[in-house]
């Protein structure tokens, strides 16, 4: 079904990288959505008028947000799909964060208000009528819901998408939210227990919970997240498939939005390469990252000594002590140059986040180990902290 809705109404549906094409998987998602939620919404609502349940009732308002909450992701892809322009030169597409986070906070408000209504309930218990029609409205929403649920989490895979990925789960968080009003409907009937009020109590638990992780997945992108370590190792890869370049460091990715991303990095090149053609294929590098991953990209060339024996010997010593202190650490823009007394050490250490030292604590601590190795050695340290994992 998924499959067949996507090939319909979303043209190049491959394609996904492409703005418009991510907008037309928006729509239709949230086209979907709205007239699901709005249909369970009615008979929910109806049936809990019919019975007196606040758990029937109340599921009837959160089908009512969701139904809110896919207008929010419709227009929200609509805007993130507008070109560039003079005001925002890298485009809108952060705007579906945005849609994402704008669900994620109707959720939780949905959650909160759910549960103060379960608990005036206990305070204050009402008799609740059973009704065949309305265990049939549950059932049937909870299997909606369910395909709500993958069909929205299909389109966030296929996309990337943390907006959809939000839809999904709150999908099936209602999944579970309306089987425990289904099960407290079942039990009051034929066991004579009245547990509609603590049913909405853990409908409200499973809406809030839903709503805290929805919330941490769209706002990892908008504070800036660490790049997905696989992108880098492809990058990386795809850098060093160019016999010109012997080694690269200091890449930074910037998102403004799925599809929208630019990258800097520092590719190092023998020192006596002929620089004319080394630009040329720097350029070639910066054409091919761009068609290969839709990232704009500019890159800064280092030039470094690659032909003498003597430094490769001691930037591998220094690299390795490095790496005692920290496996993850490494080492770039190594430079040496001798004095009549001592051997100063130039080069930059990469540090992770994962490291708890701090910055000076580093410098001492290679120091001290370069110090044991040869007392003549003098190192000028400067300290980068990692902005990619996988480097």
């Amino acid at each position: 079904m998924t499959d067949l809705l996507v090939k319909t109404f979303i043209k190049n549906c491959g394609d996904a990288q492409d703005p418009a094409v991510r907008q037309r998987y928006g729509a239709l998602s949230g086209i979907v959505g709205i007239i699901l939620n709005l249909l369970l919404s009615l008979g929910k609502f109806a049936a809990g008028m019919l019975t007196g349940s606040i758990a029937v009732t109340a599921d009837a308002f959160n089908n009512l947000s969701d139904a809110g909450s896919s207008v929010v992701t419709l227009v929200g892809f609509h805007m993130a799909g507008k070109r560039a322009d003079g005001d925002h030169p890298f485009g809108h597409g952060r705007i579906e964060y945005l849609s994402g986070l704008a669900v994620s906070a109707a959720i939780l408000l949905v959650g909160l208000e759910l549960a103060k209504s379960s608990i005036d309930k206990i305070i204050h218990p009402e008799t609740v009528s059973f009704s065949w029609l309305t265990v049939g409205i549950l059932a049937a929403s909870i299997l909606v819901k369910l395909w709500m649920s993958f069909f929205n989490r299909s389109l966030s895979r296929r996309i990337g998408s943390a907006a959809m990925a939000a839809t999904a789960t709150d999908s099936l968080s209602d999944v579970a939210a309306t089987s425990a009003v289904l099960l407290g409907t079942l039990i009051g009937h034929f066991l004579g227990f009245n547990i509609d009020a603590w049913m909405g109590i853990l409908v409200a638990a499973f809406i809030l919970r839903a709503g805290w992780g929805a919330a941490r997945d769209t706002l990892n992108p908008l504070l800036g997240q660490s790049p997905d370590p696989a992108l880098v190792k492809d990058i990386h890869d795809t850098i060093l498939a160019h016999p010109e370049v012997v080694g690269i460091h200091d890449l930074i990715l910037h998102d403004y939005g799925p599809g929208r991303s630019m990258m800097s990095l520092h590719a190092e090149v023998p020192m006596d390469s002929n620089i004319m053609e080394v630009h040329d294929v720097i350029d070639a590098i910066e054409r091919e990252l761009r068609e290969k991953f839709r990232i704009e990209t500019s890159i800064h060339m280092d030039p470094i000594a690659t032909g003498d024996e003597t430094v490769n010997r001691t930037r591998d010593m220094v690299a390795a002590l490095v790496k005692e202190l920290d496996g993850a650490m490494t080492i770039h823009d190594f430079r040496m140059t001798n004095g009549p007394h001592h051997r100063n050490l130039i080069f930059d250490v990469v540090v992770p986040y994962s490291v708890k030292l701090t910055d000076d604590e580093v410098k001492a601590a290679i120091v001290s180990r370069l110090k044991a190795v040869d007392a003549n050695c003098f190192a000028v340290i400067e300290i980068d902290r990692a902005y990619t994992e996988g480097m």
